[in-house]
């Protein structure tokens, strides 16, 4: 009887090593870190691609650029050095999703306001409209912080018509006859520290804001390992 009991209590320890075992496999499997996709042109809606780059699928990053923001200041990618950014398309005198589209961006100001390694990048798709005058009073109507949050514009369109469709692959062509025609969608871009693509949010949609917090934390971790 003694003997059976030992036996019991050998089968015992043995059991619950292993269940702490099966147990901690099946934590860490649930647990591992997501990882962000990188966008590529080839795996982007067509509809958003300039025809010129729909084919490639590696290497994709944001063209260097040099726009004017909201208080004159020239911007270019070294004052998006080394940081993470979130990119979209807009116009001040958009009376439809721009609206919700800059409070959701105001918004994400707010959460990253002290995070030194996160800003916001706007991008105007009407010059003619959007002057360095235009852009300050509604920087200032929407609470825009100027050290986080650059509101850009060049009177070159060629430039903004590219950058929308060569690099952040966020807006459409309606074929009007303006060589350089655009339409922006909803779409927020997050761009991480080398420049490259890491997703897409529908700007206009609590739920897209909310994953894209959370992706954007996925991303900052991803930096400390």
């Amino acid at each position: 009887m003694l003997s059976f009991f030992k036996e019991y209590k050998k089968f015992g320890l043995f059991f619950l090593v292993l269940s702490i075992v099966i147990i901690s496999i099946i934590y860490n499997i649930l647990n591992v870190e997501k990882v962000l996709p990188i966008y590529q042109p080839a795996s982007v809606n067509a509809e958003l691609v300039d025809s010129t780059i729909q084919h490639k699928k590696k290497y994709h990053k944001i063209a260097d650029f040099s726009l004017t923001n909201q208080n004159g200041k020239t911007i270019t990618q070294e004052d998006y050095k080394g940081k993470i950014y979130i990119a979209d398309f807009f116009f001040t005198t958009c009376p439809t999703i721009c609206p919700i589209m800059t409070k959701n961006m105001a918004d994400i100001q707010k959460e990253i306001l002290n995070d030194d390694d996160v800003m916001l990048l706007s991008h105007s798709v009407t010059p003619k409209i959007d002057s360095v005058a235009q852009l300050k009073r509604y920087a200032i109507e929407k609470g825009v912080n100027d050290k986080k949050w650059n509101l850009v514009t060049d009177v070159n369109k060629k430039q903004i018509y590219e950058l929308a469709r060569k690099s952040y692959l966020a807006v459409k062509t309606n074929g009007n006859g303006d060589k350089y025609d655009m339409i922006h969608t909803e779409n927020f871009m997050l761009i991480d520290k080398e420049k490259q693509i890491r997703g897409f949010y529908d700007g206009t949609d609590p739920e897209g804001i909310k994953t894209l917090l959370e992706d954007l934390k996925t991303l900052k971790n991803s930096y400390k390992n």
